[in-house]
């Protein structure tokens, strides 16, 4: 009865169609994962930007004269502070990515590890003397508390003033990935939603890569950032009433 019912797809077809089905539903998956990120974090209107506005209004606040400093961010972009409200008298980036410069001599690239910004600007030949250290979301990447301290000494070292932020490690959503509780699974189990989660901003393409990324990635507490800077003001950013991430100010 089922042999003839009166259907037209060969036995060939239907298994060319069951093939293509898994692909298709994750290509589907994937943009759906996507306007979902949009709609969270990436786009102008969504709630990671308005937190993001939010940070920028009080870091002008902190820093009334920031348009006339010479600024060292570490870990950032310069795309970053060309897109920026206000731009500083001078910016310097270092990271370990190359990144043009261009012709604007307010903006410069210096390719280096953050944790040794003093040998890296002493190897580009450039000065020591900054009026701010600025930082977004790399001390959780730069590789243990011993990296970590040795930055927040760097950050100490460079500059009177420091801007220093990191996502709280307690906050219920692992920022990055944006999965629930990710920060406290294990690392096998880490590393499978780095490498087939949807909401990833930039998906790994093997499992090694995923769990390499899920390696570097050491979110820190309230008690962790107060040691590495004991002079700072800790401002704390709220979603809903938690918790969501720590700056360290010192102004």
């Amino acid at each position: 009865m089922h042999a003839d019912s009166g259907s037209s797809i060969s036995p060939c077809a239907s298994l060319e169609g069951a093939h293509e089905h898994p692909q298709t539903a994750a290509a589907e998956t994937e943009r759906r994962g996507a306007r979902v990120r949009r709609l969270l974090v990436d786009s102008p209107t969504s709630v990671g930007a308005r937190a993001r506005a939010r940070r920028w209004m009080l870091l002008q606040r902190n820093f009334p004269g920031l348009g006339g400093m010479r600024v060292l961010d570490l870990g950032g972009t310069l795309e970053w502070w060309r897109r920026a409200p206000l731009r500083p008298a001078q910016v310097i980036t270092v990271n370990l990515e190359d990144q043009d410069s261009g012709s604007d001599r307010s903006l410069r690239h210096v390719t280096g590890d953050a944790c040794t910004a003093r040998e890296v600007l002493d190897a580009a030949g450039l000065s020591r003397e900054f009026d701010l250290v600025f930082s977004n979301s790399l001390i959780e990447h730069v590789g243990g508390h011993a990296r970590r301290a040795e930055l927040a000494h760097q950050i100490q070292d460079l500059a009177p003033n420091h801007w220093i932020q990191t996502p709280y490690r307690y906050f219920p959503v692992e920022p990055h990935w944006l999965f629930p509780g990710m920060q406290f699974l294990p690392m096998a189990a880490r590393s499978r939603i780095a490498l087939s989660w949807p909401l990833t901003h930039t998906r790994a393409k093997t499992l090694a890569e995923a769990r390499d990324g899920a390696m570097w990635t050491e979110l820190i507490g309230l008690t962790e950032i107060r040691s590495y800077f004991p002079d700072s003001e800790i401002a704390i950013e709220r979603f809903l009433g938690i918790p969501k991430s720590l700056i360290a100010i010192k102004a």
